[in-house]
This record gives structure tokens, C-alpha cells and sequence, in this order.
């Protein structure tokens, strides 16, 4: 009896230094949507043009706990003029518990935005076909190649100005370490 004691409390031990993620909470930081040359621009009959900027963030919010934002803004204009703008921001809280740092960096740059990016791209489209205007929806990113890309930026950064980090993660802009 005393050693089946003994191996649970090693069982629990075990458990609690294991790695854990999930998603806690997930929201809308940020959504605006303006069509500034409303109703003039509506008579007009040429195809807009779309233009979509995407960025991911992230911040610690206590120890084991991060924020992760991914936002974009979308801007939709008929010649010069704007048809629409909708910029949102989609967010999640995300614990994540006994990561080591090496694995913390990519969880927090590739798994939370891939997680969230479904939501901002319902919420967009359901902006957007609010305003009566066909819905635009936003394709599929590979949130991934972004992370590399970035990786590979900082590198460069990091080459030219001739410094070395203390580490070679490379968050998100605001996720201290």
C-alpha cells in the first residue's frame, strides 16, 4: 500500500512537470469597418482591387500564460477610392506549462496563429457581408513559412548589426522572455 502511495505521488510529480498547451480563450481585441465613400462608390460597376496585410503578435501575461493576436486589415478600393476597410485583430489566451524555450518560440509563433486564424477569417467575412458587399474571404496562410521568414530576417538583422542574442528565439514582436 505504501509503495502503490509512492509511485502516485511520483505519477503526480511526473504530470506536473509534463509539458501541457491549450487554449484558454479566444476573442475579438479589435474590429473596425469603414466605407468611407459609401454610397457614392456603391454605383460604381468596375472590380475592386484587394489588398490584405496579416501580423502576428504575442505577450506574457503571467508565467505560464501568453496572449496571441493575429490581425489584419484589408483595404478594398475601386480606382483610388476606398470601397471598404476592415482591420481586426482575433485573440487568444494560451497556457503553456513546462515548454522548454526551444519549442516555446515556434508554439507560441506557428501553433497559436494557426489556431486563431479561422475565427479572424469568419469575423472578417461576416464584417464584410454585413456591409451588403459579396463576401470576401481570406485564404488559407501558412503560418509556418511566416515564422521561418521572420526567423530568417532576424538572422539577417542580427548578421548586419553585428550582435548576439542570449538566445535564438525569435517571438513574436512583445512576448518578452
Amino acid at each position: 500500500m505504501a509503495e502503490n502511495q509512492a509511485n502516485s505521488q511520483a505519477g503526480n510529480q511526473d504530470q506536473s512537470n509534463s509539458p501541457s498547451f491549450s487554449l484558454q480563450r479566444t476573442y475579438v481585441k479589435d474590429l473596425s469597418l469603414e466605407m468611407p465613400n459609401a454610397p457614392e462608390i456603391l454605383l460604381e460597376q468596375e472590380t475592386p482591387k484587394v489588398e490584405v496585410s496579416l501580423n502576428v503578435g504575442a505577450k506574457r501575461l503571467a508565467e505560464t500564460v501568453f496572449e496571441a493576436t493575429v490581425t489584419t486589415t484589408v483595404t478594398t478600393r475601386i480606382n483610388d477610392k476606398v470601397l471598404y476597410l476592415v482591420e481586426a485583430t482575433q485573440a487568444g489566451i494560451f497556457e503553456a506549462a513546462n515548454i522548454p524555450d526551444e519549442q516555446l518560440d515556434p508554439l507560441i509563433g506557428i501553433v497559436c496563429p494557426t489556431m486563431l486564424y479561422p475565427y479572424l477569417r469568419a469575423n472578417v467575412a461576416d464584417a464584410i457581408t454585413r456591409t451588403s458587399l459579396p463576401a470576401l474571404h481570406l485564404a488559407e496562410v501558412n503560418f509556418q513559412a511566416l515564422y521561418e521568414q521572420r526567423r530568417a530576417e532576424a538572422a539577417q538583422q542580427q548578421g548586419e548589426q553585428g550582435q548576439q542574442e542570449e538566445s535564438d528565439l525569435i517571438l513574436p514582436p512583445g512576448v518578452n522572455r
